[in-house]
Formats: structure tokens, C-alpha cells, sequence
């Protein structure tokens, strides 16, 4: 096997693209996200790119492939070490960039280019700014986003938590690290992943884990720790980590999750109309987000902008005789 990728990173967040991706049957991108979870040649790849030696337990990336119809440049079926995921927002960004960057999508060297990508959960826009022919950052613009349940009280092992569940193309369960005897700083890494993964197991079978319409979107993809920072000129501030996956760590601010803080935001008045949201991640590279007027009164539509910068081309080769095939995780 020989698989050849471009990768980015998105605010420190790893993004590995196959351009050249497996077959995948389905007429839209959510169809071939199923196929992918069922055994097909894509899982063999997925498991070589994210693996050791390799990759690692942290690693995300995507497989590109066709839109759902010609409306859209492109679509994506995005993976990580856990599995396929409905939406990724760090990995628009990167995608977007590289789609303008390759010449994939053409457009002028100064002002905005907008790249459509089908992603499982909808169809999403990248808008890329470029300066003498230089990207310089992207606006992701999400799909529909809402709030699906407040204050859920949890009895976890660092004592009872509310949680907040909200929609932004996947899942996430937000919870305050404070009042958890927390805060979102990299020394205290190993619990804030404990945490999150003690969130997700407790809301797994619950009501709130439901997609409203489409089951394939259902399920809590990530937990959000989060700590308010106070507010700047423009807007709130916070900081947070985004656990996902099966204790997968989001070293950006998290795109998709981003969104789903700008419904939780805008929904109780925090995030007001023409402000911005200011989201540091736990290494503290920064997103801004603001959120434009869903089709419902109770959704928004999140704009989130933050840059991609490309770290590698490989050429990964799997040779027949090694012992460890696709490789292995160990965190």
C-alpha cells in the first residue's frame, strides 16, 4: 500500500488530506461515511494514517471526494483515530486553503475565494483571503447550529457538572472547568481529557445524544471544556479544550465545536448580535467566530475564521512484511 497526503495544521491541529481517497459508494457525502465505517479499503487507510508509527493518537485528517452535486468544489469524508466524523471545522479551514493553494479552485491573487465543500453533516463554505497571492485566513461558514438541551446535571468523579448540549455539524457537550476544580491550561491535560470522556460515556444513551432528523448525526461527538475569560471590545473571550473522539484532544479551538459555543452564546445573549467571539485553544492559538441569523428563530449560522498552514507531502508505504500492518495507538 502507498498513500500519498498533503497536510496542514489549523491553529496547531493537525489535518492530513488524501487526495487520491478509496472508493467510497454513495451518492452524498454522508452516504460514503457510512461505507467508509464498514470495513472498506478507506478503513484500512484511515488506520495507517492515524496509527503509530505513522501518526499518533491525536492525528485527523480526511479523505476527498465528490461533492453531492456540482453546487459544491468538493466533499470530504474526515477521520480521526476513533472513527469518521459528521463534521470538522479546523479541517474545512485546512481544506480550503489547500483547494486554492493546489489551484483546485481558482481565483483572483488579492480578495476572497469561496470554496464549497459537502461535509456529512451539510454543505459548508470556506472563504479564503488572499493578499498578493498569499492566504492569509479563512472564514468557515457552518451549517445550521443550535442549542438542544441546558444545565444538565451529572454526577462525575470530580463531583456533580451542568452541561449544555448544543448542535454545530456534530454533537458537543460544553461544561465550565472551574466549578470541576479545573481550568484549561496544558499541565493539567491528563484530567481535562478524564473529564471529557467521563462527559460523553454519561450523556451517550441519553435523549440529549440525539440527532433531531438524521440519526447518522447522532451521538455526543466531543466535550468543550471551556473557561470565560471575560469579554473584549468586540465580544466574549474564552479559552477552551475540545475532547473528542475516544479522548482525542482538539489542539485548536475547535471549529465544529466552535459553532456549537456560538449557538450556546447566542442563545442566552452572551454572543450579541455584530459581536465577536474571541476562543483561544489550550496552546493558545485563537479563533474568532460570530453568528449570523439562522432559517429558525432558535438556530444561527457560525462564521469562524482562522488560518492553515501547510506542514508536509508524504508518500506513507505499508511493506507486506511488516509485523505491525497499519500500526498501533499508545497514549
Amino acid at each position: 500500500m502507498q498513500v500519498r497526503t498533503v497536510d496542514y495544521h489549523t491553529a496547531g491541529e493537525p489535518f492530513r488530506i488524501v487526495v487520491e481517497a478509496p472508493a467510497l459508494e454513495g451518492s452524498t457525502v454522508a452516504d460514503k461515511r457510512v461505507h467508509a465505517q464498514t470495513g472498506h479499503e478507506a478503513e484500512r487507510v484511515r488506520e495507517l494514517l492515524v496509527r503509530e508509527p505513522r501518526g499518533h493518537a491525536d492525528m485527523y485528517g480526511g479523505f476527498v471526494v465528490e461533492p453531492d452535486d456540482a453546487g459544491a468544489d468538493l466533499g470530504v469524508v474526515f477521520w480521526h483515530q476513533d472513527g469518521y466524523s459528521t463534521a470538522c471545522g479546523h479541517g474545512t479551514i485546512a481544506l480550503a486553503t489547500w483547494a486554492v493553494e493546489s489551484g483546485l479552485v481558482q481565483g483572483a491573487t488579492d480578495g476572497d475565494i469561496e470554496v464549497t465543500v459537502d461535509v456529512p453533516s451539510g454543505r459548508v463554505v470556506g472563504t479564503v483571503h488572499r493578499t498578493a497571492g498569499r492566504t492569509g485566513s479563512v472564514t468557515f461558514r457552518n451549517v445550521e447550529s443550535y442549542v438542544i438541551a441546558r444545565g444538565v446535571r451529572l454526577e462525575t468523579s470530580r463531583g456533580p457538572v451542568d452541561v449544555d448540549v448544543s448542535y454545530g455539524g456534530a454533537i458537543y457537550a460544553s461544561v465550565a472547568a472551574g466549578p470541576a476544580g479545573l481550568a484549561v491550561d496544558p499541565d493539567r491535560y491528563s484530567e481535562l481529557i478524564a473529564l471529557g470522556r467521563e462527559v460523553k460515556a454519561l450523556l451517550a444513551h441519553s435523549p440529549h445524544a440525539r440527532h433531531p432528523t438524521d440519526d447518522r448525526l447522532s451521538g455526543i461527538y466531543g466535550t468543550i471544556v471551556y473557561d470565560d475569560l471575560g469579554r473584549t471590545q468586540q465580544g466574549p473571550h474564552q479559552r477552551n479544550v475540545t475532547i473528542f473522539a475516544d479522548g482525542e484532544v482538539d489542539r485548536s479551538p475547535c471549529g465544529s465545536g466552535t459553532g456549537a459555543r456560538v449557538a450556546l452564546l447566542a442563545d442566552d445573549g452572551t454572543l450579541g448580535a455584530g459581536e465577536t467571539l474571541t476562543h483561544d485553544s489550550i496552546v493558545d492559538t485563537r479563533f474568532t467566530a460570530r453568528a449570523l441569523p439562522g432559517t429558525r428563530a432558535d438556530t444561527v449560522v457560525p462564521e469562524v475564521t482562522g488560518a492553515a498552514y501547510r506542514t508536509g507531502e508524504h508518500l506513507f508505504v505499508l511493506d507486506a512484511d511488516d509485523p505491525l500492518q497499519t500500526g498501533f495507538v499508545l497514549r
